[in-house]
């Protein structure tokens, strides 16, 4: 036990740094308000980004789910927790993404790993912009494939990396976000195409965060009619963002989603996601897809937040996103804004290392199309008033 008696000096040394994290517990549904400690806040902070996670008529297909499935699967997929709700989800997000067919998975960090170890191994290469999400990262190191880092959005950086291997015949994976989580820009998607098909690579775009938001009817940034499975063999959205439910899924050719139900550890070993989800995610999808004034007042929020953050002097990121990253730098300055902006009625936690860069602490402000533009108005005035002169 001694080699962990060292655990509350760490702690501390967290503590000490500002990184310590802490638990907020909610006490209502996630909408443009929640409830902390009894006292209702203006909600910045969600991937809530098309407002459906409590949304009537997603809670009543749920809970019509319940009824006719009950509250669990009871196995994994392979076993008897495979219903007919899944497939019938999956065939959804098949049409959906334009793609033959879909794999559905219990979290989007279990595809992110899941999938990448399912297609590479020791002796194969995999490419990886710097900021991809930890899962993104986790599946590369732990495949056991040679890791690559490139500087993010930096395709000159990813040829020369590609270029080093080049006499390789082993396989050869680029792995990128769609939309960046916590910087809120879009990858460059033609150029990573192009350069995956000079290379004889394949790319896997993770969409988490454009899935519903962007592209034609919320498709998101890999557009069915523009990238194709040989432009883009792996794709992977999530449910639990825009879609507002559970889960996530890998979209891609026949060889690929049966080599996935083949391999894909964390498909193979996990309890299938109760069916009830997948009822209830059928109804998202549907309103997500046909709803598209969510998508325009998504569009009208972040214009009005840029414009009104930028005659304040505030420090953006370059998003087009619902993320809106407003960079503060150090982590203790950040905790105090986000403070002074919670004492206001606003929630708006501070993000710090080592989820983003050292000395890049931040807010991340994430717009919901159930937000007003009097919501964004509200917000700018509370920055103006808590932020340093």
């Amino acid at each position: 036990m001694a080699a962990f008696d060292d655990l509350t000096t760490t702690l501390g040394a967290l503590e000490k740094r500002r990184l310590y994290r802490r638990r907020r517990v909610i006490g209502s549904p996630t909408g443009r308000e929640v409830v902390v400690n009894g006292r209702a806040l203006l909600n910045f902070c969600s991937n809530d980004y098309l407002g459906l996670a409590a949304d009537p008529r997603v809670g009543a297909a749920f809970k019509a789910g319940v009824d006719r499935w009950g509250a669990g699967t009871g196995a994994s997929h392979l076993v008897s927790g495979h219903t007919a709700a899944h497939e019938e989800l999956e065939e959804a997000l098949a049409d959906f993404t334009g793609r033959p067919r879909v794999l559905l998975f219990g979290s989007g960090y279990a595809a992110n790993v899941g999938t990448i170890n399912a297609l590479l191994g020791p002796g194969d290469h995999v490419f990886e912009d710097r900021l991809n999400h930890a899962s993104l990262l986790d599946g590369g190191w732990l495949s056991r494939a040679h890791f690559n880092w490139f500087a993010h959005s930096e395709v000159s950086d990813l040829e020369a990396r590609l270029a080093d291997c080049a006499s390789s015949t082993r396989r050869k994976l680029i792995v990128s976000d769609g939309t960046f989580s916590m910087d809120g820009d879009l990858c460059r998607l033609t150029e990573l195409v192009a350069t995956a098909r000079r290379h004889s690579a394949w790319l896997m775009i993770d969409d988490a965060h454009g899935c519903g938001v962007h592209g034609t009817a919320g498709c998101g940034v890999v557009e069915p009619v523009a990238q194709g499975l040989d432009d883009v063999p792996v794709l992977v959205g999530t449910l639990g963002k825009a879609f507002g439910t559970a889960g996530a899924f890998v979209a891609g050719s026949e060889a690929l989603i049966e080599t996935l139900i083949q391999r894909a550890r964390n498909y193979i070993y996990t309890t299938a996601l109760p069916s009830a989800v997948a009822v209830a995610t059928l109804e998202s999808l549907r309103i997500a897809r046909t709803e598209e004034w969510r998508r325009d007042r998504l569009r009208d929020l972040v214009a009005r937040f840029r414009a009104g953050a930028t005659q304040l002097g505030l420090r953006l990121l370059p998003s087009p996103t619902p993320i809106q990253p407003l960079v503060i730098g150090e982590s203790g300055a950040a905790l105090a804004l986000s403070a002074a902006l919670e004492s206001s009625g606003l929630l708006v936690p501070a993000i710090r290392p080592p989820t983003v860069p050292a000395g890049t602490a931040r807010l991340r402000v994430t717009f919901s199309a159930l937000h007003e533009l009097a919501d964004v108005d509200r917000l700018l005035e509370a920055l103006e008033q808590a932020s340093p002169a």
